[in-house]
């Protein structure tokens, strides 16, 4: 070590002197950097804008609508099959005049009305030749043919069955009345004896037991409607009596 040197080591003031200018000039410095005032940009803070809002009234409508459910229905019925129409009303009153009529009938030929002009003329309607309830009706009118004919009146049995049939109904009992044939239904309901009728809660169309009384006039004087068999033919030969 030079002479300088340890002079400068040994001299304890100059040592400390140096240490602490050295300490006071870096918290001078730290100061100066502490107390430096930050440069800042000033911030402008813009106006915030709202936006108008977007019509959504009605897009939302539009989805509520689009998107509804729609609307409950009742359950559909079954089809239901149209009941067979009724015949139209024919107005045949008593007092009308008899509706015309020609007709095939057993036998063969033609009955027509004009036939029985000037004559009291009795017209029974019966469903089906060779059943119960028309056979014995056909039965008791040949019984009081005679009486019928003492009375000025002629008696005619009318159903829509064929002529084959009714010569069938005829030779099969003894029958002395002619029977006239009507399949297409044509005089049944011109008399109303063609209509809806109904067996064990089935309704159908079909002849309905009738009975009509002419005059000689040839207007209807008596009508019967769902004849009871049992004393009718009895009933219209008193009625033709007093005609």
């Amino acid at each position: 070590m030079s002479k300088e040197s340890r002079k400068k080591s040994s001299n304890p003031a100059t040592h400390g002197q140096s240490a602490g200018n050295r300490a006071a000039a870096a918290a001078k410095k730290a100061v100066k950097k502490t107390a430096k005032p930050t440069k800042t940009k000033p911030t402008t803070t813009k106006p915030a804008t709202t936006k108008p809002a977007k019509k959504t009234t009605t897009k939302a409508a539009k989805a509520v609508t689009s998107k509804a459910a729609p609307p409950k229905t009742a359950a559909k019925a079954k089809p239901v099959k149209p009941a067979a129409p009724a015949a139209a009303p024919t107005g045949l009153v008593e007092g009308a005049k008899a509706p015309a009529f020609k007709l095939p009938r057993d036998g063969g030929g033609t009955v027509s009305l004009a036939d029985h002009a000037g004559q009291k003329l009795v017209l029974f309607f019966y469903p089906k030749a060779n059943t119960p309830g028309c056979t014995k009706e056909a039965i008791d009118f040949t019984r009081l043919s005679k009486d019928f004919a003492a009375a000025g009146t002629a008696v005619l049995g009318v159903s829509a069955d064929s002529v084959k049939a009714q010569d069938n109904f005829r030779d099969k009992h003894d029958l002395a009345v002619p029977l006239i044939s009507d399949e297409t239904h044509e005089m049944l309901e011109a008399y109303g004896a063609w209509g809806e009728k109904s067996l064990y809660g089935r309704k159908f169309l079909g002849i309905i037991r009738s009975t009509v009384l002419i005059g000689a006039d040839g207007r209807v004087a008596k009508v019967w409607r769902n004849v009871k068999v049992d004393g009718h033919a009895d009933a219209v030969l008193a009625a033709a009596k007093a005609l």
